[in-house]
């Protein structure tokens, strides 16, 4: 018997949901109303998939033929692909009855955009913005939910302190591995970020991770990036210096992390870096307080995790941008198809057009 854990179930429910959904037929008649100007798609990682029992940030990957077939299905439903700075004008402009547009994101800085899907970018002339933390570029932050993951699949059993709660659980099997990394995960993410930080810290050591080398590892260096900013396609964005949850730090911390990621982009580039994306980017990491510094620090835009579509209305909320996840776990152009009609985000936002309280 295969068991689940309550991560997979929640993916197949989500799955079944677009499924239902797109069987309905109503995405495809509520599109002209529900996808507004168009969509900002964010991805993470690009790279071939290796097959594994224990992939709990499974959902921040895709393969380079999806990402393929995705340019080829988005350009096929009548979506532009354009850079952040023309979605941004677009925006402003809100003509009613233009073609959409999509904008393609790519968080972090992660090696494999080099490889994989840079080749893919260029062979379909598809504009896209990449969101580079400096401190992955430089080895100085930590990629701790990868750290997690690498000490959970080391460790045969974890013992863990967090939120006064103690974790004494087996991990003598990849199920036990997923049920407590996302007990854990969740758990810390709900907490205090220098506890999250610490506790992560704690098991990669006793699990012999080094988090320099799992940066050295996934993410390029300076002078991968600077292949980006000579590439035309590629605006270069920016994604702070250690990745934090920013809405859980101080005013001043913010604005460190926002203004010093800002100028060693342009320094090291020699061009204005005016596009940001929150990291994490849900409600509890980036809100109000967020989005008013990053507009009073010259960002012309600032994306989100949020999930929803672009309207007009966002021209005056351009630094609280939302965006549509192309999810590791949902890799079927069945969903995406759901996803561009705007439709479940329609329904999940109760008609809302903006979310950016």
């Amino acid at each position: 018997m295969i068991m689940l854990s309550a991560a997979g179930v929640r993916r197949r429910l989500i799955g079944a949901g677009l499924g239902l959904l797109r069987a309905s037929g109503v995405p495809r008649l509520a599109a002209p109303v529900t996808r507004g100007l168009g969509a900002i798609l964010m991805f993470h990682h690009v790279r071939p998939w290796k097959q594994t029992a224990f992939a709990p940030n499974r959902g921040l990957e895709i393969t380079p033929e999806f990402l393929d077939q995705t340019i080829e299905a988005v350009r096929a439903r009548g979506f532009d692909i354009v850079s952040i700075g023309e979605a941004v004008e677009r925006t402003r402009r809100g003509e009613p009855g233009a073609r959409p547009f999509a904008v393609l994101t790519f968080d972090d800085g992660y090696r494999d955009n080099l490889d994989f899907a840079l080749p893919v970018l260029r062979r379909r002339e598809a504009p896209f913005t990449l969101y580079v933390t400096t401190g992955f570029a430089d080895r100085t932050a930590r990629l701790w939910w990868v750290e997690l993951e690498e000490a959970i699949r080391r460790l045969d059993r974890l013992e863990a302190v967090a939120g006064g709660r103690t974790f004494s659980e087996s991990l003598a099997t990849d199920f036990e591995k997923s049920r407590v990394f996302n007990e854990l995960y969740w758990h810390l993410r709900a907490g205090p970020e220098e506890e999250l930080l610490a506790v992560t810290g704690e098991l990669a050591e006793r699990a012999r991770v080094l988090p320099d080398r799992v940066a050295e590892r996934l993410c390029m260096d300076w002078d991968d990036l600077a292949i980006f900013a000579r590439e035309p396609l590629c605006t270069v964005g920016v994604h702070t210096l250690s990745h934090p949850m920013l809405a859980r730090r101080s005013p001043a911390v913010v604005r460190a992390e926002l203004r010093y990621s800002k100028a060693i982009i342009e320094a090291k580039f020699g061009e204005p870096a005016v596009h940001l994306a929150y990291p994490v980017g849900d409600p509890t990491s980036a809100g109000p307080r967020e989005f008013t510094m990053a507009r009073e620090l010259g960002f012309a835009s600032a994306v989100t995790t949020r999930k929803g579509m672009v309207f007009a209305e966002h021209a005056q909320h351009l630094t609280a941008l939302p965006r549509l996840s192309i999810n590791g776990g949902f890799q079927t152009l069945a969903a995406l198809e759901v996803l561009l009609s705007g439709a479940p985000f329609w329904l999940s936002n109760r008609g809302r057009r903006l979310n950016v309280a």
